[in-house]
């Protein structure tokens, strides 16, 4: 073997490719192909006839819009937890730090019938919550609430191990100095965090869209109000309106690909800029 050649455990490059490329198509690209197939059963007016009817537009804001909110709030508040699991000693820490992956564990149907109980007008917190005409449970509060719940361990799993790695020595060289707090987190660590803020926010809002079993419990699936769009698309199969689900369908891998695609583009334009600024 020549010096020049780079040993490689894994098998030669087109070997590789080429069950890359067989497991990718099996399991992604031909499941969204027969969605895209499905749909051209539909005629053009047919088709918009589906995905613009009122009842489905509402589903699309509320799903959309509680999806991106819950993402906004996990990377904030995600990132928060993330900063005290690793920079911080206090009684508890591990319990805690097991407790953000129970998301993960708990089957969904659980979650949602927990939050409803927790969320409910006579439930430990909606109890409370009620007299103030706050409700949460059969609300789009609901849904947002469920979603929070169901995406925070992408956010602080993303960014945890980014600021485990991250040298305090940076912010100790800036503090003497005399940057303040906000301007070594401005300056010093969100640069650094940004990228992996990003990603989080993207798999927390991934996550969001695509979630049925712990929102349809505490959603209370009202028309026009707090009905999901994946619960369309049940109603759809029930139906067997196979076309129109798949129409639904197809709105929402479109949507949700160009939110997705803008955002790796924003991670990738910022990771790009913080390595030129070093």
């Amino acid at each position: 073997m020549s010096a020049s050649r780079t040993f490689r455990v894994l098998p030669g490059f087109r070997l590789t490719l080429g069950y890359t490329l067989a497991y990718l198509s099996l399991i992604v690209l031909l499941p969204l192909a027969a969605v895209f197939l499905k749909t051209a059963s539909l005629s053009i007016a047919e088709f918009w006839n589906v995905i613009s009817a009122p009842r489905v537009v509402a589903s699309y804001k509320l799903s959309f819009g509680m999806s991106l909110a819950a993402a906004a709030i996990n990377a904030m508040f995600g990132l928060l937890l993330a900063w005290s699991l690793v920079r911080y000693s206090f009684p508890g820490k591990r319990v805690i730090d097991a407790l953000v992956d129970l998301p993960f564990a708990l089957p969904t149907a659980v979650a949602g019938i927990a939050l409803t109980a927790l969320y409910a007008k006579n439930g430990w917190i909606g109890q409370y919550l009620d007299p103030l005409g706050i409700q949460v449970a059969f609300k789009p509060l609901g849904v947002l609430v469920a979603l929070v719940f169901i995406g925070l361990p992408f956010v602080v799993r993303t960014v945890q191990p980014i600021l485990e790695d991250l040298d305090t020595e940076l912010e100790e060289a800036a503090a003497s100095l005399g940057a303040r707090r906000w301007q070594i987190f401005r300056h010093v660590i969100l640069p650094v965090l940004l990228p992996a803020l990003l990603t989080g926010f993207a798999l927390a809002f991934a996550r969001a869209v695509g979630e049925y079993g712990s929102v349809i419990f505490i959603a209370g699936n009202i028309p026009m109000v707090s009905e999901i769009t994946p619960l369309m698309i049940i109603t759809k199969l029930e139906q067997y309106d196979y076309a129109g689900a798949t129409a639904i369908a197809v709105v929402m891998l479109v949507v949700s690909f160009a939110l997705l695609l803008l955002i790796n583009g924003l991670q990738a334009w910022t990771a790009s800029r913080t390595g030129r600024e070093r």
